[in-house]
């Protein structure tokens, strides 16, 4: 996502390098720039508008501080705005001092508002809430069955009556039967439309004036573009809606719709969704988001999914490894599923500073030889996976490894030699050494072939351009102690 945003954006910094300071003359043609990679992101016209105004009202009046090129300073200007644009925090779901909270959950029909409200479920589940989810919708063939699946696989009871009951009576029961069995929070699924209609608007009312919820989410298609901020702001005049959920954030969304939503609305978007399964969802945070559209990356997300995925025990035993140079096959193949578990590699490289520069082809081709690798590593005995040294000194045990996985001795001998070469350098980054060159050469790195010896092969390794702008956007704040009780992170 945002991926065509960024790019035009990158070539907005671009008219300012070289500048000595801002100035009238040389920020109109970034604005340009600015105000075209916004329109072809889908946002709405009247957003675009406001938010040129102001970030050209605060560029000239901006003094640029010393040590910042005036190309920073111009994307701290636009981070802000975008801040602005999108709120400027995570806006948390409501939860009511007395139990059950009850989410009532809207939207029009294919936005997948079903399946969002069994990931919503999963989430709360995560955090120690209890939940219930209720089927109202009686309308869509199969929609009772799809949320008690869903409800099945995220282990959150259900609560139906079936196709032929009132839908009103349904959402009344529900609640109920929660307040009975002392659940957290109540979630109710209600039926949507191709398009608003005033029966679906009115159902949704009698629904709220019965149940009385504390939160309603508008479940919407990122992929809508400037239409969701519109849809969000009808919903909210004729229901009260005090939140939105964008669905499809990992498709070919061009960000319009968060960039959009609450300006138009006046809502906040309070969870986005990053996939079809049903632990891809995630709260939305506005600075995180404008950091991944200015090409920075979202590293506490990752921290975060990391924190889901990980055993610190685990986590402990790992980095004693990578001290002493123990760290073995078998550990290395945890990590590659960790690794999967934590969602597609391009999705989570993209978390990372800077390699928003890595193309579609580079990331396949990490995500090849990840499949590469793991099928070597599968082809070995438990004593090779622990001393990798014995493959190394012999050239008979590279043979039939390659014959077992399907790939000639020289793909092992390399992936063997790469695997000494990255167990050393990690070594040296944990004991403090920062982190070493990556040896160029024709056999690239550990996960690619090309000349550049990028860790993903096949070119030069992404722009520095990053730090400059993590710099700018920093403002000179200290970064924060780190946690000692959250170790590991290093070994991903």
């Amino acid at each position: 996502m945002f991926d065509a945003l960024s790019d035009r954006l990158d070539s907005a910094w671009k008219k300012l390098r070289g500048q000595d300071k801002i100035s009238q003359s040389n920020i109109q043609e970034a604005l340009r720039e600015v105000r075209r990679a916004l329109l072809e992101a889908d946002v709405n016209l009247q957003v675009v508008k406001d938010f040129i105004t102001e970030v050209e009202a605060k560029a000239q009046g901006a003094e640029v501080i010393s040590g910042v090129r005036p190309d920073q300073q111009f994307i701290k200007i636009v981070y802000d705005e975008l801040l602005g644009v999108m709120g400027e925090e995570n806006v948390p779901l409501a939860e009511a001092t007395t139990a059950p909270t009850i989410v009532l959950m809207a939207g029009l029909q294919g936005t997948g508002k079903t399946t969002a409200t069994a990931k919503l479920a999963l989430h709360l589940r995560k955090i120690n809430r209890s939940c219930m989810m209720v089927a109202t919708d009686v309308y869509r063939p199969a929609a009772i069955d799809q949320l008690k699946t869903l409800g099945k696989q995220i282990e959150v009871p259900v609560f139906d009556m079936g196709s032929d009951a009132n839908p009103v009576e349904i959402a009344r029961q529900g609640v109920e039967r929660a307040k009975a069995e002392g659940i957290d929070t109540v979630i109710i699924d209600t039926a949507g439309r191709l398009q608003i209609d005033q029966d679906m608007m009115g159902e949704l009312a009698r629904i709220k004036e019965t149940v009385q919820p504390h939160e309603i989410l508008l479940v919407v298609d990122a992929m809508t573009g400037q239409e969701a901020a519109s849809l969000t702001r009808t919903f909210h005049e004729q229901i009260g809606i005090t939140g939105a959920i964008l669905t499809k954030m990992d498709g070919d969304s061009r960000g319009g719709a968060a960039l959009s939503v609450r300006r138009i609305s006046g809502q906040p978007i309070k969870f986005i969704g990053v996939g079809e399964k049903v632990e891809a969802l995630q709260p939305f945070y506005p600075d995180r988001m404008a950091s991944r559209i200015l090409g920075m990356g979202d590293v506490l997300t990752l921290v975060e999914k990391a924190q889901e995925e990980i055993d610190f025990a685990d986590a402990e035993k790992m980095q004693e490894k990578i001290l002493s140079a123990k760290f073995d096959f078998t550990d290395f193949l945890k990590q590659m599923r960790l690794l999967k578990n934590m969602g597609s590699l391009g999705g989570i490289m993209k978390m990372l500073p800077g390699m928003n520069k890595l193309t579609d082809d580079q990331l396949k081709q990490g995500e090849t030889q990840l499949k590469r690798c793991e099928a070597m590593i599968n082809s070995m005995t438990h004593k090779e996976r622990r001393d990798p040294d014995l493959l190394a000194s012999s050239p008979s045990r590279r043979k039939r490894v390659a014959s077992g996985s399907g790939y000639k001795e020289p793909d092992v001998t390399k992936l063997v030699s790469d695997f000494q070469r990255m167990r050393t350098m990690m070594q040296q980054m944990t004991q403090g050494g920062g982190f070493p060159g990556m040896p160029g050469g024709s056999g690239g790195g550990m996960f690619g072939g090309g000349a550049g010896g990028n860790l993903f092969g096949g070119g030069n390794r992404p722009s520095p351009g990053w730090r400059g702008y993590n710099d700018g956007v920093s403002g000179g704040k200290k970064k924060p102690k780190k946690d000692k009780k959250k170790k590991g992170f290093g070994n991903l």
